[in-house]
């Protein structure tokens, strides 16, 4: 075996904070693809190395699989307070026991550790001034309220 230099070890750094406000959930029930949910986005504000707000239009189209577990699929949009537009995708999980995960579901308040909730986000945009921003990956620590979800995201280095 030939020395190679090992990759380097990733880092988080922390980059920008959000805060989504969501709207009222639209159950599906079960689908061919298992009980589906759509959450529309209505507002929000996106802080740190990014500030702006968060435009409404956008969605979570949530898939709950059979122990409860969401599988995240967040999309929406932001305009910075310069102008510049951004498209987020959020992808992830949110798990826990099944009480936990009930209860987050009827929009009690839960601590956020008791359960677990990340994600991964990117970001598009058309902002030569912000491109590093699509030449990044990003993970997020989430945490649900009754009518937003609010998340810190850091830069994986």
């Amino acid at each position: 075996m030939t020395d190679r230099p090992a990759p380097p070890v990733p880092t988080l750094e922390p980059a920008f904070e959000v805060v989504v406000q969501v709207g009222a959930v639209d159950d599906y029930g079960d689908t061919r693809a298992g009980r589906r949910r759509v959450i529309g986005i209505i507002g929000g504000r996106i802080t740190g190395s990014i500030v702006g707000e968060i435009l409404p239009g956008g969605a979570d189209w949530q898939l709950v699989r059979p122990d409860g577990t969401l599988e995240i699929d967040g999309r929406y949009s932001a305009r910075t307070d310069a102008g510049d537009l951004l498209f987020l995708r959020v992808a992830g999980v949110r798990s826990g026991e099944p009480d936990v995960l009930e209860s987050l579901l009827r929009g009690d308040a839960v601590a956020p550790t008791a359960y677990y909730f990340r994600t991964v986000v990117t970001i598009e945009t058309s902002a030569p001034h912000l491109a590093d921003l699509q030449r990044s990956v990003f993970v997020a620590s989430c945490i649900r309220d009754a009518d937003a979800v609010r998340y810190t995201a850091y830069r994986v280095t």
